[in-house]
């Protein structure tokens, strides 16, 4: 944008594409810049004054950037920071933002790719503003697409680890699930099955079984799992385990907060049954979610030493009562892998079978139909209301051709603020 600002069209152009040795070349990159222009032409010479104009100014609108500067370090002032102060600037101010990393575009890219060139493509792809013309500006517009790819060709490999058991266990990437789709990435997956023996002509006898994390319930991580990666990669899960513990639906049954550093309540180390039973409304609702996508659904209880048998058996039954194919509890944390047999059992009896997966929407819908069935269907709103500037971003993202994509919705407000009674029961 400075030097957009403080050049002519000529200078641009002759920056981008220099004479060398008396003859001017077009960067290979620059071809599809050409040709997402819907300039045809291959000699930089033959570009006429309009053409220059387009191809070597993207005309950012410093209001639209969406891409913002990433740093690991807890520093809350910098979420929001004023750049250009400097007077080599020439007074070049904007507003603009840090992020960490794990939120970051980036990372979401690395969690959705399927190999090294797809990565380079992605991160490509990814739109970092938009033109005042209302044109999306990508990371391959500013000249950076190989860039990103370079830097993370090894972060594309996944991290092979254990259990204190032996058990593999794969750890890659990590997209925030509250604004980005919160999944461990398609490549780890694909690696876990063939290691699982999940390919064409191996032993039914030596067959494993792939768990993969959806973060932050079945209203946000499993949802982006189903309608976004499992589109993406291709796979289709066979069942869902929602974990669950009776402090945190006691949490939800309108327990009293809990404060970092200061002991729990009483509620929460000890019997609470009436406490307990009003937060198995929040589960409820992501059994039901769970259930939209044809899936069966595990219910994994992890025992706390302070849990009753009261309380699990509560917990078990309501989970039962509204759904679920199977409610165990799980005592991994105190007795290791013994204490999770019975839950294995039960999610290996689930995945017997054809699965019944199915997606939430047509991905071919319009951007806001999309919105309005999630908010329906996942958070049980009564329906959306756009204000006229979302209806505006609507139009753009439509126009930029990102119709025919899935939806992620950012999360404000999820299933795990509600509590039970009134605001279980009550739209939105």
């Amino acid at each position: 944008m400075f030097h957009e600002a403080t050049q002519s069209d000529k200078a641009l152009y002759s920056r981008l594409v220099p004479t060398k040795k008396g003859k001017r070349e077009f960067a290979p990159l620059m071809f599809k810049c050409l040709q997402k222009l819907g300039i045809n032409k291959t000699n930089p010479n033959d570009l006429t004054p309009e053409e220059i104009n387009r191809f070597a100014r993207l005309d950012i609108d410093p209001e639209t950037m969406t891409w913002n500067r990433v740093l690991d370090t807890n520093d809350r002032f910098l979420r929001q920071v004023t750049l250009g102060r400097n007077r080599t600037e020439q007074g070049h101010e904007r507003e603009a933002d840090f992020n960490i990393a794990v939120a970051s575009e980036c990372m979401a890219v690395l969690a959705l790719t399927t190999d090294l060139n797809d990565m380079r493509e992605r991160l490509g792809a990814m739109v970092v503003a938009t033109s005042k013309r209302g044109e999306a500006v990508t990371a391959d517009d500013i000249g950076v697409g190989g860039a990103l790819a370079v830097l993370m060709k090894d972060a594309v490999k996944p991290n092979l680890m254990q259990t204190l058991e032996g058990t593999p266990v794969f750890v890659h990437a990590g997209p925030f699930a509250n604004i980005a789709h919160g999944n461990s990435s398609i490549l780890t997956d694909r690696v876990a099955l063939k290691l699982a023996g999940t390919e064409p002509g191996d032993s039914a006898d030596c067959v494993d079984y792939v768990l993969t994390e959806g973060g932050f319930g079945a209203d946000m991580g499993m949802e982006k799992f189903c309608n976004i990666k499992c589109r993406i990669s291709g796979l289709r899960p066979d069942t869902t385990a929602i974990v669950v513990t009776t402090r945190a639906l006691k949490m939800h049954g309108g327990g009293p907060e809990a404060t970092p550093g200061k002991p729990l309540t009483d509620t929460y180390t000890k019997e609470d049954l009436s406490t307990l039973q009003k937060g198995c409304e929040n589960l409820a609702r992501h059994i039901q979610n769970a259930g939209k996508f044809g899936l069966e659904v595990i219910i994994a209880i992890n025992r706390f030493s302070s849990d009753s048998d009261a309380e699990l058996q509560l917990i078990r039954r309501e989970a039962l009562v509204a759904g679920a194919d199977a409610a165990v509890v799980s005592n991994y944390c105190a007795e290791g892998g013994a204490g999770a047999g019975a839950l294995a059992k039960a999610v290996v009896a689930a995945c017997k079978g054809e699965s019944s997966f199915k997606f939430l929407y047509d991905v071919d819908l319009p951007i806001d139909e999309k919105i309005d069935i999630i908010c329906k269907e996942v958070y049980r709103a009564d329906g959306i209301e756009l204000s006229e500037l979302a209806r505006k971003q609507l139009d753009t993202y439509t126009r930029q051709g990102c119709r025919n994509l899935p939806k992620l919705l950012a999360d404000e407000y999820g299933l795990r603020d509600l509590q039970a009674g009134a605001e279980m029961a009550a739209a939105f």
